[in-house]
């Protein structure tokens, strides 16, 4: 990821050795101890900067570099979370779509995902793929796909994720597949000590 727009440091005299950053859109946000001088502030934005830049980096998906990629990344979720059982024939980008942001052809195998995952979290992407291997193996959304599609330890989180991607975005998407995802999960933030 390149070097971002913004740097805003934020100092508090009540934070005694904690340093931790977090990005707000183009803004990375530095929060630091108000007793540090100018030259260890500039060494802890650089270094915060680079570790959240390298912990984005790491989350970003295997898939997201070109279907041969993406197909790849589906068969190695549906050996861990699925058996191996679900083999899907295609894996694809696909331009953004109305009302999802993945679908899947369970009579031909063919699973399409939404250019608008190309910047979410790999961990999201993860899931996305994981819900529609499931379609393979159950076409609807009974209690059997439910039970497929949650081995996928963050289900919860990423249906969230979705959600308030979709909010944000102002798109009107509510789900997967247009079923109501659950409420929203923690957040993630870079921290370490002074």
């Amino acid at each position: 990821m390149a070097s971002p727009a913004v740097v805003e440091v934020r100092r508090s005299d009540r934070r005694r050795r904690m340093v931790s950053a977090r990005r707000e859109g183009d803004t990375v946000i530095v929060f630091i101890p108000g007793w540090m001088s100018e030259s260890e502030e500039r060494r802890w934005v650089d270094e915060m900067v680079r570790r959240l830049e390298r912990s984005e980096a790491k989350r970003r998906s295997p898939g997201r570099h070109g279907d041969d990629a993406l197909r790849r990344r589906c068969l190695e979720l549906s050996r861990r979370y699925l058996g191996g059982k679900a083999i899907p024939t295609t894996v694809r980008w696909v331009p953004p779509m109305r009302t999802r942001w993945a679908s899947c052809t369970p009579a031909d195998g063919t699973i399409r995902i939404s250019e608008k995952l190309r910047d979410a979290p790999g961990w999201v992407v993860d899931y996305v793929l994981v819900h529609e291997l499931a379609h393979l193996l159950e076409p609807g959304h009974d209690d059997a796909f439910w039970a497929l599609a949650r081995h996928y330890p963050r289900t919860e989180r990423a249906m969230g994720y979705l959600e308030g991607l979709s909010a944000a975005a102002g798109l009107g998407m509510v789900g997967t597949d247009g079923e109501p995802p659950p409420e929203l999960g923690d957040d993630e933030q870079a921290a370490v000590p002074a």
